[in-house]
């Protein structure tokens, strides 16, 4: 097994790469005890702003579909709820955790919570390859993901890698490796108030997508 016991798998949607000016467009959270997953949770989000073209087209979330959804204001109770005593699971996983922070940061509050990135924990397991974004995830181990770039059907796919690597890793393996991940800092998200290099709109599938 050697994961740790309570984990909240997250995946993000958003309108572009840089949590400073950028907004959440769909969460998913999985959350799991003792390899169960006790709570499933997904909901759009209004960002305020306008979606780009390009990742309108590339995820199908549209400004009309967002447009009477919450805020995340109003839905940081019961996110705040799902995460609670989770390690915070993504994948690239400085993205969505930057993204939470900031969000909270907005709404008045604030957020941290242990890291694990499955990107960096896949660099750890696999070294033999060169590539580790979730696509490459998806067709090296036969993971099943029904909806590619939305929140729920990406996070489903973490949640197959974190089962098969839990039954598939020698357990003093998978445990070096996860503490050798969650570790270092520099694979988590700055500081919520700290703000980025402005991010174009194209940068987004790359950054978002397809790191590793």
């Amino acid at each position: 097994m050697s994961l740790p016991e309570k984990l909240a798998i997250v995946d993000l949607e958003t309108t572009g790469a840089n949590p400073v000016h950028d907004r959440i467009t769909e969460i998913a959270i999985l959350r799991v005890e003792d390899q169960q997953v006790v709570a499933r949770w997904e909901s759009l989000v209004n960002p305020g702003m306008p979606i780009p073209r390009m990742i309108q087209e590339l995820v199908g979330i549209t400004d009309h579909m967002v447009a009477d959804a919450p805020a995340f204001a109003e839905l940081a109770a019961v996110v705040r709820e799902l995460l609670d005593g989770c390690v915070f699971v993504a994948h690239n996983a400085r993205f969505d955790y930057g993204f939470i922070r900031h969000e909270y940061a907005r709404a008045g509050g604030e957020f941290t919570a242990p890291v694990l990135c499955t990107v960096w924990l896949s660099r750890a397991l696999y070294p033999e390859h060169h590539r580790h974004g979730l696509d490459a995830l998806i067709a090296r181990h036969g993971l099943q993901c029904t909806a590619r770039h939305r929140a729920m059907g990406d996070a489903e796919a973490l949640w197959q890698f974190a089962r098969l690597v839990s039954e598939s890793v020698p357990a003093e393996r998978l445990a070096a490796a996860v503490a050798r991940v969650m570790k270092a800092p520099a694979r988590r998200s700055g500081r919520a108030g700290s703000a980025s290099p402005a991010s174009p709109p194209h940068s987004y599938a790359a950054f978002r997508h397809r790191s590793g």
